[in-house]
């Protein structure tokens, strides 16, 4: 088991419109907070893990609150840097059966985006680690956030620790000049874990399958992933393993979800649960990534790890916010079989 796993991103101010509402159908919208690396930390808190998140933040009271709500989870944020700036914004439009959700980004200029090398003491961060995840989406946010990301990914392999890193890429981000095959191919030759789906592997790595499934139809050719795993790993022989999400989106509010797993010798492929009426489905692959980065250091064997992910970020979808909020008992549970949302007495 790990002996602490930290991650590293931007944490952002969610501002959501209430329920399933438009944008400003009323006045008002709902505030949280959520990032990517931030949902994996509280997924991993909430399962027992030591936790440390990793980020840089304004000098204000937002960001203040922000960091009090991460403890209230149990997530170390002892090593979070604060500095002049504004905290990153993003806006929620919960969609529904054919309405997809919308998400607008207000990130220009927040402190981690102001943030560069240097900024971050990671010898510091990662004492006591025995793993490191990070996202694609920090390195789309600014040129200095993706440089910060390389030096910790490059000084969390000097110091020994296990890399992982969800491709996630956001095609709304990558503003700044450089492209995410540029940044991306440099920072995953220091990863051991690749999560990521279809369009990750194309857009963040150039990395394609001889043919690709028809995603926006919401089918998903299975046989492809194992070939696309495959050609990651030999491409960078430093991967030890590559995990893929399979979303099958039949609408807003239902959706097909199960995963696979490639290790460079055994091919696994999880069960599918259907979604049938998604609460929200933001935080959906963080839970994922949370999920298999405790399966990974609490089970014998990586199709259990899977599974466990994939039960996790099942239930994810029924829990409104950013995080996941479920114990490792719940995952269990439905792992078992038992997904038929009978009231527990």
């Amino acid at each position: 088991m790990a002996k602490k796993v930290v991650t590293f991103g931007e944490i952002m101010l969610r501002l959501k419109s209430p329920d399933l509402e438009r944008f400003f159908q009323s006045p008002s919208l709902e505030a949280t907070f959520g990032g990517g690396e931030a949902n994996v930390a509280v997924s991993l808190a909430n399962y027992g893990m030591d936790a440390a998140f990793v980020t840089v933040l304004p000098k204000n009271d937002i960001a203040t609150a922000c960091l009090r709500e991460l403890r209230g989870f149990g997530v170390d944020v002892s090593n979070v840097v604060r500095k002049d700036g504004r905290m990153g914004i993003y806006y929620l439009e919960t969609g529904a059966v054919q309405r997809p959700s919308k998400v607008i980004y207000d990130r220009a200029g927040s402190a981690i985006a102001e943030a560069h090398t240097g900024d971050i003491d990671w010898s510091k961060a990662f004492d006591g680690a025995s793993w490191f995840h990070i996202t694609g989406i920090t390195p789309a946010v600014s040129e200095g956030a993706a440089e910060l990301s390389l030096e910790a990914v490059k000084k969390a392999k000097e110091l020994g620790l296990h890399v992982s890193c969800d491709l996630n890429y956001r095609k709304n981000l990558w503003k700044y000049g450089k492209s995410a095959q540029e940044v991306m191919t440099e920072l995953v030759k220091y990863v051991d874990t690749v999560i990521a789906n279809e369009e990750d592997f194309q857009m963040s790595l150039g990395l394609k399958a001889e043919s690709q499934s028809a995603v926006e139809a919401g089918e998903l050719n299975v046989k492809q992933y194992q070939a696309i795993a495959k050609l990651a790993m030999e491409k960078y022989p430093n991967i030890k393993r590559v995990a893929i999400t399979l979303r099958e989106s039949k609408s807003a509010s239902h959706n097909d979800w199960s995963a696979c797993l490639y290790n460079g010798k055994d091919f696994f492929l999880s069960r599918k649960y259907q979604i049938t009426h998604i609460v929200d489905r933001v935080g959906g692959g963080d839970s994922f990534g949370g999920g298999l980065i405790y399966g990974l250091n609490n089970y014998e064997d990586e199709k259990t790890a899977l599974e466990f992910a994939v039960a996790a970020s099942c239930l994810k979808h029924t829990i409104p916010g950013d995080y996941n909020r479920v114990s490792v008992s719940e995952v269990e549970s439905l792992m078992k079989g038992s997904g038929s949302g009978r009231v527990q007495r």
